[in-house]
C-alpha cells in the first residue's frame, strides 16, 4: 500500500490559512485593525465628513480652545484642527505604505539572494547590506532628501532605501533556515534551477516573517514621514500632514496646546494600531 505525498506547496498554503484565521480571531488584531481601518477611512473620504474646509483660514477664529463648534479647537491661522487631523491621514497613509511596500520588495529580493546563493556573489551582497546597516536610518533619509529636494516621491524613496537592508537581513535569516530543509534538497535533486527553488519553494515558506516585518516597518514609516515633515524635509505646506502641523504650531505650545497635541495623538494611535496588528501576526506565525 502506497501513501501519497502532497505537493510541497500545499503545506505552506495550509499554514498561511491557519495563520490568517488565528490572527483574525485575536482581540489584539481586531482592536488594531479597527483603529487602522478608521484612519484608512479618513485618508480615503476624510474631506467628505470633515466639518470644515481644512485649508480655510479665519483670523477672527484663531487659537480657539476645543469646543462643540471646533472639537479640537483652531490653530494660529483660524483653521479647524479637527478637520486638519482627519484629512491629514491622507498624506501619511499614502507615503508610508508606498515606502514600506517598495522597501519590503527590494529587501525581500536581496534577502532571498544573499540567503540562498553561496560563494562570492552572496558574500559581496551580504557585505554591502551590512555596510548600509551601519548608517543611521534618519541620516540616510535626510541625505537622500537633501540630494533630491523635498517631495512626496523623495520621501517614499528615502524611507524605502533605509528599510531595504533591514528587511533584507530578516529575510536572509529566514532563508538560511529554509534552504537546508528536505523540500529544498528534494527540489535540487529534481534538477530545479535556483530561481525556481527560491521563488516557488523557499519564498512561500518565508512569507510569515516578511508579513510581520512589513507591518513593523509600516509603523516606523509613519514616524519617519512625520519626522521628515517636522524637520521641513517631507510634505510641504499647506498640507495638513500631522508632522507638519506639529512643526507649525510647536512655538505656541505653552499658550495653545491643542494644535500640537491632537496631531501627536493621531500619530501615536496609528502607530499603536499597526503594532497591535504586527504583534498578533507575530504570535500567529511563531
Amino acid at each position: 500500500m502506497t501513501t501519497s505525498v502532497p505537493y510541497p506547496a500545499e503545506a505552506p498554503t495550509r499554514r498561511r490559512l491557519l495563520t490568517l484565521r488565528t490572527a483574525l480571531r485575536s482581540p489584539v488584531f481586531l482592536v488594531g485593525a479597527a483603529i487602522l481601518g478608521f484612519w484608512v477611512l479618513c485618508a480615503l473620504i476624510g474631506e467628505r465628513f470633515a466639518p470644515y474646509d481644512w485649508s480655510a483660514t479665519d483670523p477672527l477664529q484663531k487659537n480657539l480652545s476645543p469646543s462643540w463648534d471646533h472639537l479640537f479647537g483652531t490653530d494660529r491661522l483660524g483653521r479647524d484642527v479637527f478637520s486638519r487631523v482627519i484629512v491629514g491621514a491622507r498624506d501619511v497613509l499614502t507615503i508610508a505604505p508606498a515606502a514600506t511596500v517598495l522597501g519590503t520588495a527590494a529587501g525581500t529580493a536581496i534577502g532571498l539572494l544573499t540567503g540562498y546563493l553561496r560563494g562570492w556573489v552572496g558574500q559581496v551582497l551580504d557585505r554591502l547590506n551590512d555596510s548600509f546597516l551601519a548608517l543611521p536610518f534618519l541620516l540616510v533619509a535626510l541625505a537622500f532628501v537633501a540630494a533630491r529636494g523635498p517631495s512626496s516621491t523623495t520621501v517614499v524613496l528615502a524611507i524605502a532605501v533605509g528599510f531595504t537592508p533591514i528587511i533584507a537581513r530578516t529575510v536572509r535569516a529566514a532563508v538560511l533556515v529554509e534552504r537546508e530543509k528536505d523540500y529544498v534538497v528534494a527540489a535540487r535533486l529534481r534538477g530545479e534551477r535556483a530561481p525556481y527553488v527560491v521563488v516557488a519553494e523557499i519564498l512561500p515558506n518565508v512569507l510569515g516573517p516578511i508579513l510581520v516585518e512589513f507591518t513593523v516597518r509600516l509603523g516606523y514609516a509613519i514616524f519617519a514621514v512625520s519626522t521628515l515633515s517636522f524637520l521641513g524635509a517631507g510634505v510641504q505646506p499647506p498640507s495638513p500632514d500631522w508632522g507638519l502641523a506639529v512643526a507649525e504650531n510647536r512655538g505656541f505650545f505653552q499658550l495653545y496646546w491643542w494644535p500640537v497635541l491632537f496631531p501627536c495623538l493621531a500619530i501615536a494611535s496609528l502607530v499603536v494600531a499597526i503594532n497591535l496588528v504586527a504583534d498578533a501576526l507575530r504570535e500567529a506565525t511563531a
